[in-house]
């Protein structure tokens, strides 16, 4: 049995059969780096392309005294370290800071 789980075509198909996943993030600017547009880190958020996600919606929100964050909406495949990589692929971008999951869900 560990060698047919080892088969790549087992493990496509364990994919395929574990689904989509819906998550939302909440993504602080860089308040060490001066400048930051919570819009412009939108529109970066926006051009991320990859085969296992789909940015959604990405908007920025006003949370207090003139700060904002900014909000992703993200659907992906449900599978081990997919969501590390779209958190990497954010965290990449000029201006972000901290990454919080707000919520997760199965599709």
């Amino acid at each position: 049995m560990c060698a047919l789980l080892a088969d790549s075509r087992v493990l496509e198909l364990i994919g395929d059969i574990m689904g989509m996943v819906a998550l939302t993030y909440k993504v602080m600017p860089d308040s060490d780096v001066e400048d930051v547009s919570t819009d412009d880190v939108v529109e970066q958020i926006l051009a991320l392309k990859d085969e296992t996600y789909d940015v959604q919606l990405c908007e920025s929100k006003p949370l207090a005294f003139g700060l904002k964050f900014i909000q992703v909406h993200v659907v992906m495949n449900d599978g081990s370290g997919l969501s590390d990589i779209f958190e990497e692929n954010m965290r990449a971008i000029r201006g972000t800071g901290e990454i919080e999951v707000l919520s997760m869900g199965l599709l």
